[in-house]
């Protein structure tokens, strides 16, 4: 099925007339699931999303993912949260409304732009953080039904990532097994944790739009396919990529407007680490089943390794 076909086959199971479609494009900034822009006959626009065959290569985490993700805009609804509205989830695709805006690397805002704009942000996932789920784990199912405590759930995850390290053979700057074992060591911290909160979990720079019809604001917080319902620091990992989330004052500051907290204990201090651990190593080991160039593969090994080996460093001392 080609492009033009599987978006009006999209559009007819949503209760769209057959003629309804205008216009097609592909976009860009996804790694794993198909993503387009339809342009409809009457000047409305939509994102259609669709999964990768089902023989594709994937990380454990990676199956039924577009289930996580209109339950990540159900929950920002709620919230009040810009974000993407569910039109039609399917077992072969999710379509869904287009945000305003333009990602937040390419829209570049700078100085009191920028301060405000990421004091906004902080407001908006304090509010995304108070959106509560029936259990913790990732709603896909892919690891079985959510569980009642977050230790069961991350640990689950965690060991995941390491296994799939295993069985493509990735390159990691300490073993498998070394990792493991200086990731255990801060498992107590998790059962710090007792309520299931909304992690969008990838909200790096190309996630969040920026809108500039007037005073810049964001225009949306999209692409929540890799969300899970557990601790809300996992999300300041993303949010500061390769960096230090308590150098995000202006972030802070709105979190803390919000109702999130701006300081961290050192138990919270340590699910950071892991959480900077499970993020790293996730972009360290994707990088063979998405059969990355030679290019990216270097970037990841002289950028993310050392993020990767600080965080368990920090977790080890």
């Amino acid at each position: 099925m080609n492009g033009q076909q599987r978006a009006r086959h999209a559009l007819e199971a949503a209760g769209f007339p057959p003629d309804s479609l205008a216009g097609l494009r592909p976009l860009g900034g996804g790694t794993y699931n198909t993503v387009e822009e339809l342009v409809l006959t009457d000047g409305g626009r939509l994102v259609l999303k669709t999964p990768p065959p089902p023989e594709t290569p994937v990380l454990s985490y990676e199956r039924r993912l577009l289930p996580g993700e209109a339950e990540f805009y159900r929950g920002a609804a709620t919230a009040g949260v810009p974000a993407p509205q569910v039109v039609a989830l399917a077992d072969g695709h999710l379509l869904m409304t287009a945000c305003p805006g333009t990602p937040w690397h390419l829209a570049s805002p700078e100085g009191t732009d920028r301060k405000a704009l990421r004091r906004e942000l902080g407001g908006m996932v304090a509010r995304l953080h108070r959106v509560t789920g029936p259990g913790f784990g990732y709603p896909s199912g892919t690891f079985g039904p959510l569980v009642p405590d977050w230790r069961t759930a991350f640990t689950t995850m965690y060991d995941a990532v390491l296994a799939d390290a295993r069985r493509y053979r990735a390159w990691l700057p300490r073993s498998v097994d070394e990792v493991a074992r200086i990731a255990k060591t801060a498992y107590d911290a998790l059962d710090e944790v007792t309520v299931p909160c909304l992690v969008h979990f990838d909200l790096w720079d190309g996630n969040i739009l920026v809108e500039r019809d007037g005073a810049p604001r964001i225009g949306g917080l999209i692409d929540g396919e890799r969300m899970f319902w557990g601790d809300p620091l996992a999300d300041f990992v993303s949010l500061a990529l390769l960096g230090d989330i308590e150098q995000e004052r202006d972030f802070l500051a709105g979190y803390q407007e919000g109702g999130g907290k701006g300081e961290f204990t050192s138990a919270e201090r340590q699910r950071l680490a892991l959480y900077r651990s499970y993020l790293y190593l996730i972009m360290l080991v994707e990088t063979v089943p998405r059969a990355a160039g030679e290019e990216h593969v270097a970037w990841v090994r002289e950028a993310v390794a050392p993020q990767l080996t600080a965080a368990l460093d920090e977790l080890g001392g």
